[in-house]
């Protein structure tokens, strides 16, 4: 895969993360971001700050990268807690998964631990493959 394909796939991915939906055009190379219509409160004015990259994916030949829906991200959660090889924090980690609001409560366990960096890490590679995939490189 050549380097900019893999700059292209981290920058995608980054902004999955970030909650916004990507356009990509293999054509130009070029990115919009586009935050998720689905988390806008303010739809009339959504439209309007974002007028112009919507005309303009609308029109070219723009490939659509969605946000991941709760599900991935969850499996993605739970393939992180898999390879742990810290047996303490796995069985905390395995229980939060388990148990009422799982998100919030990975999240606040992941922040105050040794293991966030490695979260981050894990995570943004798991986009990118998914990235990946979606742009069949």
């Amino acid at each position: 895969m050549d380097n900019s394909i893999s700059n292209i796939i981290t920058e995608i991915a980054q902004e999955l993360d970030c909650g916004n939906d990507c356009y990509y055009n293999s054509k130009t190379k070029q990115i919009i971001a586009i935050p998720n219509y689905s988390q806008i409160s303010d739809q009339e004015e959504f439209n309007e700050d974002f007028q112009s990259e919507l005309k303009k994916v609308n029109e070219d030949d723009f490939i659509k990268i969605e946000i991941l829906k709760s599900f991935e991200s969850f499996k993605i959660m739970e393939q992180f807690v898999e390879q742990l090889t810290d047996r303490q924090f796995k069985s905390e980690l395995k229980n939060i998964l388990q148990n009422k609001k799982p998100f919030q409560n990975f999240k606040n366990k992941i922040d105050y631990s040794y293991f966030r960096e490695s979260w981050f890490l894990f995570k943004q590679s798991e986009i990118e493959i998914i990235v990946k995939n979606k742009l069949e490189c």
